[in-house]
Parts: structure tokens; sequence; C-alpha cells
């Protein structure tokens, strides 16, 4: 009997292994199993592969389309050189002569740089103001190791740009111009330039934010907010797009130690492309001015005002025989609108008139007190920069 039993318990648990060999090896063989409740999940696409040679991921193509076009631009400016503080003591000049007048001393020379773009095959050069500024002297190297003489068309500094024109036998390479409006936050951007005289530099970032103003580097500022390092000798290099186009002028960074912190600036095309052409043609930039002074309103002086909203900009003074004060504007109004356009801040204000032609009758939207006033406004010229509207 116990050996039967000895015989049962073996067989069993030879059966109970092979069971588990089959169920784990070739579940099939049982039969079907239990499905579970399926669950829908969302998966991320798969990453593409990264192409091989020239691709999107690759930024080879716009950086050679614009290269040539960016310039590398030289200036240099005679300096005086300080007089002596002994050169009018008789004393010392029995004993020293000549030697302290500072007058035989040869003229000194301060240089610059920066860089600059070729926009037609003309030889017009977009650069910054700043670069080009008090400049008696300035030479312009091409890409293609040519190095010109360039004479100043005109400059705007309340925009901080300035054209240039050099003249050559040989073929240029103007860069094409892009379009402001198409440009987003987060659109990939290369700035370049010639960034410590190192020679030419391209860096690639992003759009950071666009319409930044109130930064005071300007009169005029809507700049385009990058990433993409700029460095001193960038000022007047092309920020390009993707595809190689040009989408702003490099003119300033953000930084405490003179060195990129990936806050820069950039002048937008349109913006630069209306003021170039009004220098090509005239030589200036014509702006519209009424004789203003302005001041922002907030909600603490419009309460101890007694207004009923911060709307506007305050009037904080008018100039005597200026478009304002001969069409009734006094000091303490607050400007509502300019040709239907509210102002509700000074920039805007400032850009709203500034837009207008000399000459034309505008309609601006006055508040006196409690009441509202409807004027014409004939817009004059604004003069050079002016610190008022």
């Amino acid at each position: 009997m116990h050996r039967l039993w000895m015989i049962f318990a073996q067989a069993v648990t030879i059966s109970v292994a092979i069971l588990f060999v089959v169920s784990t090896l070739k579940p099939e063989w049982i039969g079907e199993r239990a499905v579970l409740p399926s669950v829908t999940i969302q998966e991320a696409a798969a990453p593409a592969a990264l192409p091989t040679g020239k691709g999107p991921a690759s930024y080879a193509d716009a950086a050679k389309a614009a290269l040539p076009a960016v310039v590398h631009v030289f200036t240099s400016k005679e300096v005086k050189a300080q007089r002596n503080p002994f050169s009018d003591d008789p004393l010392f000049r029995h004993f020293f002569g000549d030697r302290l007048n500072n007058n035989n001393k040869p003229q000194q020379r301060a240089s610059g740089l920066g860089s600059g773009v070729i926009v037609s095959p003309e030889g017009y050069i977009l650069t910054n103001n700043h670069v080009i500024e008090a400049a008696d002297e300035i030479e312009v190297a091409l890409n293609d190791g040519r190095k010109l003489p360039a004479r100043i068309v005109g400059r705007d500094p309340e925009s901080d740009l300035a054209v240039l024109q050099i003249k050559t036998d040989g073929k240029l390479h103007p860069i094409t111009f892009g379009h402001t409006e198409q440009l987003h936050v987060g659109d990939v951007v290369l700035a370049i330039g010639n960034p410590f005289g190192v020679g030419q530099t391209v860096t690639m970032g992003i759009v950071s934010a666009l319409g930044r103003s109130h930064l005071g580097i300007n009169t005029f500022e809507d700049f385009i907010q990058t990433d993409a390092a700029i460095n001193p000798g960038n000022s007047g290099g092309a920020l390009i797009d993707a595809a190689g186009n040009l989408v702003g002028i490099n003119a300033a960074i953000y930084s405490r130690s003179g060195g990129s912190l990936g806050i820069g600036f950039a002048i937008p095309v349109s913006l630069a492309r209306s003021v170039m052409e009004q220098i090509i043609q005239s030589g200036s930039v014509t702006r519209g001015w009424i004789g203003v002074e302005v001041q922002a309103i907030t909600s603490d002086l419009a309460d101890s005002f007694g207004m009923p909203s911060s709307d506007g900009t305050l009037i904080s003074g008018v100039m005597r025989g200026s478009p304002a004060d001969r069409a009734g504007v006094k000091p303490g109004d607050v400007l509502l609108t300019v040709e239907g356009r509210k102002v509700n801040d000074p920039q805007i204000m400032l850009e709203a008139i500034a837009a207008l032609l000399p000459g034309r009758k505008a309609n601006v939207e006055l508040r006196r007190g409690k009441d509202k006033l409807d004027l014409k406004v004939e817009i004059g010229r604004r003069p050079a920069l002016s610190r008022g509207e």
C-alpha cells in the first residue's frame, strides 16, 4: 500500500511539472487564455531618424545664403591729445620748453569694429548708428576678403540705424529680406557678425520675445529678443531665419559682464527697411511731431487728479508755437486717441504720431476735466533727437 502511494505521488508531481513547462513554453497547446480588458494609451510619435548629411537638422544652407551679405565694419576717428596742465606755466616752460606742448605730438586715432549687411547690388549696407557714429574713416571688409572704403549715406540715431555705401567693380551678394510679421516666438534664428573681431561667426538660438520696448536703448523700440549669442562686434550684423532671410539687425545685449547672457535684441526688418528706404531717398528719416511732453497715467495719478480712468497719456507740457499749441491742446489734457488709435502708453503715442506725415491734419481725441474734445492737429516735422512729441 505504501508503495502504491509513492508511485501516485511521483506521478502527480511529474504531471504538475509537465503542465508548468507546457503552459510556459507552449501555452497554445492548453487552449485560449483569458484576455484582460484593453486600455487605450496615446503614445508619442517615434522620433524621426536623424538625417544623414544636409537636412532639417542643419542650418548650413541658411548660413551659406546669408554669409556673403554680412560684412565687417572698421571705423577710426581722430582723438585730440589731452593738454598738459603745466604747458602754460612759465617756470616749467623755461626748463622743459616745448616738450610739454601737446600740440607737437602726433594725433591719436581710436578704432572700432562692428558688422553690417549688404542690402542691394548698388552697395548699400545697413548697420547700427552707434557703430559708425563720430567716425571719420570707415572701411568695410567683405566675406571674400576685399576691403573697401565706405561713405555714410545717412543716419537715424533714434532707431540706431545707419546706411553706408561702397563702390566696387566686383559682384556683391545682397541679402534676401524676410517678413517680421511671419516671425513667431520659438522660431529658430541665426545671428551673424564679427564678435570681438575674431572673424565672421554664426550663432543659433530662438526668438525669445517680440515687440520688446521700454528698454531705454532707442527712442523708437520694437525689438526682437533672442538667445542667439550676440557679443560686441555683432552690432549691425544680420539676424536671419532658418531659410537665410534677414529678419532683424543685431543691435544690443543685456549684460553685466560685456559678454552674451542669452538676452540679445535685434531691430525688426520691417522697421529697418522703412528707415533704410527713407535714408536712401532723402538722406534722413521724416517723422511726425506735434510738440508735447507726455507721461503715463498710473492709478495713483488718476486718483489724485480725480480722473475717471487711467486711459490715455497725460500731456504734461506743450511747446509754445508748436502744432499742438496752435490746435488748442493744453497741459493737463489727457490724449486718448490719435487717428482712432488708442494711446494708453507714451511709447505707443510717440510711435502713432511719428508715423504720420508732416503737413496732414490728424484727428485727436482729448479729455479735459470731465469733457471729451475732438481736435484737428496739423502734424509738423519731428526735430532731430527731439525728446517731446
